[in-house]
């Protein structure tokens, strides 16, 4: 968890059809703690060894009845062209929660390389769908490698 002093430069807030439902998945099946939350604004913020995202529940808190946080009309699944990926150190433990929970996963598992400039880095990885549709790129590292020739 970061403190207020090293805080990240980026931190998604996804809207929630019910926090409850996101919570159950994002806090009780991936591992991530609440950091704080104002459950009278269907709010929580969360970290996962500094992976941190912010929940709001759609329709509730004072900026919510201003409307000023939706650019257009919400439809399901949220977030269509974005994946959130997470670096985590429990891989194993979550697809087993998942699987506990009766969760399907997305795509995968799998292991890929990617060329990250002068080198690959290997990477186990799947996706999950949360409650609300956002796709969920969960990964660990395996490790590195020279990119091969041509």
């Amino acid at each position: 968890m970061t403190d207020a002093n090293t805080r990240p430069r980026l931190v998604p807030e996804l809207k929630v059809a019910d926090i409850a439902q996101s919570l159950a998945f994002w806090r009780d099946i991936l591992g991530f703690s609440v950091r704080f939350d104002r459950p009278e604004e269907g709010f929580a913020y969360l970290d996962l060894e500094g992976a941190e995202i912010m929940l709001d529940q759609r329709g509730t808190g004072p900026l919510e009845r201003r409307g000023i946080w939706e650019t257009g009309p919400m439809e399901r699944p949220f977030g269509r062209g974005i994946n959130l990926q997470i670096n985590c150190s429990d891989y194993n433990g979550m697809l087993a929660r998942l699987a506990a929970a009766g969760l399907p996963i997305y795509f995968g598992p799998e292991e890929r390389w990617y060329r990250t400039g002068d080198k690959e880095t290997g990477v186990r990885q799947f996706l999950v769908q949360d409650p609300d549709g956002y796709l969920v790129r969960l990964q660990q590292v395996i490790g590195n490698r020279p990119v091969p020739p041509t």
